[in-house]
Order: C-alpha cells, then sequence, then structure tokens
C-alpha cells in the first residue's frame, strides 16, 4: 500500500497543555485521554469529536504539576482548546487545564512551551485557621491540608 501524497495527508496542530492538582493527585496518560475525549463528545458531539481527532501525545505528571502535548487537525485548534476548557477533573482528581501554545510540530511545541523549569515544591508547616498544618508550597502558591484534602491558599491567607 503506497502513502498519501503530501498534499492529501492530515494536517496537524500540537497544543502545549499545562496541568495542576492538587499535591496528591494522581493523573495518567491514559486517564487523561479518556477524560479528554467525554469531554470533547460532550461539548461538540460524536461527529465534531471525530473531526478533532484530539489525540495526546505527551504527557507527565507528578506532584499535582504536569504537561501534555495534544494532537488536533489544523482547521479545529479552537474548537480543541474549547474542549481543553471544559475539561475540569480527571479520574476523579479536580484539575487546572490551560493551552500554553499551539505549535506545528511537537517538536516545537514541547521546545517553546513545555520545557520550562520547573517550580519546586516543598513541604512545610503553616498557621492556617488558627493552627499548625502540613502544607505544600510552590511558588507563591500554598496548598494546605485540611481534613477534607487540601485547601488553597497564599502568603496572605497564613497567620
Amino acid at each position: 500500500m503506497r502513502h498519501l501524497p503530501k498534499h492529501l495527508r492530515p494536517r496537524w496542530r500540537y497544543l502545549g497543555v499545562g496541568l495542576e492538582g492538587w499535591p496528591d493527585a494522581t493523573v495518567d496518560r491514559g486517564a487523561f485521554q479518556r477524560d479528554l475525549w467525554y469531554a470533547a463528545q460532550n461539548l461538540v458531539g460524536d461527529v465534531g469529536s471525530a473531526a478533532l481527532d484530539l489525540t495526546v501525545y505527551g504527557f507527565a505528571f507528578e506532584d499535582g504539576v504536569g504537561h501534555a502535548v495534544v494532537r488536533v487537525r489544523r482547521g479545529e485548534v479552537e474548537r480543541g482548546r474549547a474542549v481543553l476548557a471544559c475539561l475540569a477533573e480527571v479520574d476523579g482528581h479536580p484539575l487546572r487545564v490551560t493551552v500554553r501554545g499551539v505549535g506545528g510540530t511537537v517538536r516545537a511545541c514541547e521546545e517553546r512551551y513545555i520545557r520550562r523549569p520547573r517550580e519546586l515544591s516543598e513541604e512545610n508547616t503553616v498557621a492556617f485557621e488558627s493552627a499548625e498544618r502540613p502544607a505544600v508550597v510552590r511558588g507563591d502558591r500554598v496548598d494546605v491540608r485540611v481534613d477534607s484534602g487540601f485547601a488553597g491558599a497564599t502568603g496572605h491567607d497564613l497567620t
């Protein structure tokens, strides 16, 4: 079987996606792909989802921070971004999904939007709600462990 000529091959764009969740969240590539497909079906339907053809190419997630490279057809970038904006949780873990940028190749997408120095996270004890509590500090954001999980805070919230 012969390859299609270049002018008949599908054209793709690659979305550099930033992921952020609670420090104890465990998300893998398969769960992210599954929930991405479900979000596409819910937003644009079966036919629209097939037209987008969203596929996760690169994925890394640990300590509540990660990134992904998502492939989408060239004319469907805006709808692909809308689907990613609808993704609020993956595998039961709340997740913040942000599109950092769009590239024409996987390599360009990774070089421009993914390969950034990682924010270091450190375990600390902070005063929150008049009590000493363990927390994970990432830059100016603080995730304080409370009875039901975590609470997001900033330096102004801590006393």
